[in-house]
């Protein structure tokens, strides 16, 4: 039997920022991803469960996602309301150099439901500390999305790698939903 969302839920959205929609990060997996994100977000809002953003703040020289460049901005399907908290980080982990963890703590939040950019960076290394917390962690899979990588043997397809990224989070350290899933625990 699937687990209801109750009202300690939160949904945390990592790095929706217009830098991934720039041509130099390459062929991407679930175009949808937004779309889904904006889904989620109309829900959580509409059944006052909070929502939580991330914000990537590079501090690499040249990166799309520096403070001050364009790509540092929200995408508009997921630009955080007043009264929505944000968290900026500079690493991947939305855990590291913020007050994540203690604001989840003084909210009483003890289940977070996770989207946004990219799998296999940042979703997965906050999905993977939140369920070393102690938080109980879902991630979206077709709320989330990356990029073709490349190694010493060629191009792994943004489709493998958000596979991969996945099923190694799968079960120790996440569930893993569709956002229709989400939608329907989020209905009682």
């Amino acid at each position: 039997m699937e687990k209801q969302l109750d009202t300690t839920t939160a949904l945390l959205l990592i790095d929706v920022q217009q830098a991934f929609d720039e041509p130099r990060w390459g062929p991407r997996n679930n175009l949808q991803a937004e779309s889904r994100i904006a889904q989620l977000l109309a829900a959580f809002r509409h059944t006052g469960r909070p929502v939580l953003h991330v914000k990537h703040n590079s501090a690499e020289p040249g990166s799309t996602l520096a403070p001050g460049k364009p790509g540092n901005a929200f995408k508009p399907e997921a630009a955080p309301l007043p009264g929505e908290a944000l968290f900026e980080k500079s690493v991947n982990s939305a855990f590291i150099g913020t007050e994540l963890e203690n604001h989840l703590h003084r909210e009483g939040i003890g289940t977070l439901v996770i989207a946004g950019f990219i799998t296999n960076h940042c979703v997965s290394t906050t999905a993977r500390m939140a369920a070393n917390l102690g938080f109980r962690t879902l991630v979206v899979d077709d709320a989330c999305a990356t990029f073709d990588f490349k190694d010493e043997a060629g191009t792994i397809p943004a489709a493998t790698m958000h596979r991969i990224g996945l099923a190694e989070l799968r079960g120790e350290f996440a569930e893993i939903l569709k956002t229709a899933e989400v939608l329907r625990r989020l209905e009682t």
